[in-house]
């Protein structure tokens, strides 16, 4: 039986191992794909501290990556609009047949391994020209703001906006907002380096979240008016009750970071009188993955400095390590396998 090394996570004991194991066989309707390079998200992090848990995994142990891109290797039975060695990315996830939506790398195998598994429904066709590092973090790492600013924050052009955390995803936010046309654009985090990239990214200011003046700041910036959309990326509840403070008329607060606490709206009177609303946001759909695959082709994207760095598959742990303690406060770190 042929093998492939592949980073496994237990979700009982929550330790994750490089190991070998069966190379997976395509079956109908699915191919199998090289793995070129694969994201690393917090949200693997919190798979791994167990602040995440699978809700659909078969048994206790999955191959985590939810953000890869690859070379199609092998075709399974019947699959005719697909050849072998088509570039492609993978979508973070698919339904189910019972149209549960179900998360690669999370729910089943992902691509932190030499090979994946991908079903021909969510095979995204990447221009030669697209490196194979910047292709993988687009589902997710890119996909997830967009769709964020694009759909659920509805963002016009001359909106004022502004992003709580410029980390991955965040840092694309910026990047994304100013492709629409917002304006202006207030990036807000603690950390130095952050700021410094929110403007490296397309920021009109970047500033402090926890400076005394910082919410006056923003109204000086909005000239009173306050924020037409706010978003947290975040996922800190002081984050979710400075934006509500600073939300002008119809402003709408977008929440993509993940945090368990609840959410306090101190004057509600206001909130309604200002008809403003606070929109749940989670990844992205399909078609958003291909919008961005589109755009980076007609050259009005490009992700180069998003990646951070790129290691081996045998150096995973060490991914997840510089990731979780923000060394070199990352954008994205890819493993090559």
């Amino acid at each position: 039986m042929a093998t492939m090394r592949a980073a496994r996570l237990n979700v009982t004991t929550r330790t994750l191992e490089v190991t070998d194991v069966p190379r997976p066989v395509p079956g109908r309707d699915e191919v199998l794909v090289r793995v070129m390079a694969a994201g690393v998200c917090l949200s693997d992090v919190h798979l791994i501290d167990g602040s995440l848990t699978p809700l659909h995994l078969k048994g206790d142990t999955v191959t985590l990556g939810h953000e890869v891109s690859g070379v199609v290797e092998e075709l399974g039975p019947e699959v005719l609009d697909v050849g072998v060695g088509d570039r492609v990315a993978l979508q973070a996830g698919e339904h189910d047949r019972h149209g549960q939506v179900l998360t690669r790398g999370v729910d089943y195998d992902g691509g932190w391994a030499e090979y994946a598994l991908a079903s021909t429904d969510t095979l995204v066709p990447i221009p030669d020209a697209l490196p194979f590092d910047e292709a993988a973090i687009i589902p997710d790492a890119v996909s997830t703001p967009w769709a964020a600013v694009t759909t659920t924050g509805d963002v016009r052009p001359a909106e004022a906006v502004c992003v709580w955390g410029v980390g991955g995803l965040g840092a694309h936010a910026v990047q994304l907002l100013r492709l629409v046309g917002a304006a202006p654009i207030i990036a807000a985090d603690p950390d130095a380096q952050a700021r410094a990239r929110a403007l490296d990214y397309g920021a009109d200011v970047a500033l402090d979240s926890t400076a005394e003046d910082f919410l006056t700041r923003i109204g000086q910036l909005t000239h009173g008016r306050g924020l037409d959309a706010a978003f947290d990326f975040a996922g800190v509840p002081v984050v979710r009750e400075q934006a509500v403070k600073v939300l002008g008329e119809h402003g709408r607060l977008v929440l993509v970071g993940l945090t368990n606490r609840p959410l306090e709206v101190a004057d509600g009177t206001r909130f309604s009188y200002l008809r403003q609303q606070i929109l749940g946001h989670y990844g992205s759909e399909p078609e958003h993955v291909v919008q961005l695959v589109d755009l980076v082709a007609a050259g009005r994207l490009e992700f180069s400095r998003s990646i951070s760095d790129s290691l081996s598959l045998g150096q995973a742990p060490e991914a997840v390590r510089r990731l979780r303690e923000r060394i070199g406060s990352p954008v994205r770190i890819v493993l090559r396998p």
